[in-house]
């Protein structure tokens, strides 16, 4: 009797379930890239593993990605010393961004978005709120997001050795891209 009811009540609520997951993005491709434009060195790199989902009836989002997935580096040393040195991905595996769209959009018809995501940016173990304004498009059931911001090191307590300090911008200016697709 005991499981009839268990495999009634699964029954019963598991459409209710599925119809709320409905309405997610999820991350489809992605790229984020930062650059550190300093006196002596520019620095460029890059990642394509970012993930995460966008709820657009809660207004809700939540992405990540891990720190060591960088790649583009002028040296591989350099590489090495961001995640050992600077991001210190051993002790802080991944950087996310979690929060909530501002503004009213309806991202059930095809068209151009600007809009302002405010949540809790986390990056190297520190979270600052922030907003970040994103541009989205949404064309045939693709949503395409692209932002623009700076974050200051010494925000997420990321501190630059003087010997490297003008190999090492204090501000660097990241750049994200992502294709998402409904669940």
């Amino acid at each position: 009797m005991k499981h009839k009811v268990s495999f009634l009540c699964m029954f019963l609520f598991l459409p209710w379930f599925l119809l709320a997951q409905q309405g997610l993005f999820e991350s489809y491709r992605s790229r984020v890239g930062f650059v550190s434009d300093a006196p002596l060195e520019l620095i460029k790199a890059s990642s394509t593993q970012l993930r995460g989902f966008l709820d657009p009836q809660k207004k809700t989002f939540a992405f990540r990605i891990p720190s060591n997935s960088f790649e583009g580096f002028n040296s591989p040393l350099q590489q090495v010393h961001f995640n050992e040195n600077y991001i210190e991905a051993s002790q802080y595996p991944e950087a996310s961004f979690r929060g909530k769209i501002i503004e009213q959009v309806d991202l059930a018809t095809d068209g151009d978005f600007m809009i302002r995501a405010k949540g809790a940016l986390l990056i190297h173990g520190v979270e600052q709120e922030r907003i970040i304004r994103v541009r989205l498009r949404l064309s045939k059931g693709v949503l395409f997001a692209t932002a623009d911001f700076s974050i200051l090191l010494q925000e997420h307590d990321i501190t630059v050795p003087k010997v490297v300090n003008q190999k090492i911008a204090e501000e660097i200016f990241i750049k994200v891209e992502m294709e998402m697709v409904k669940k």
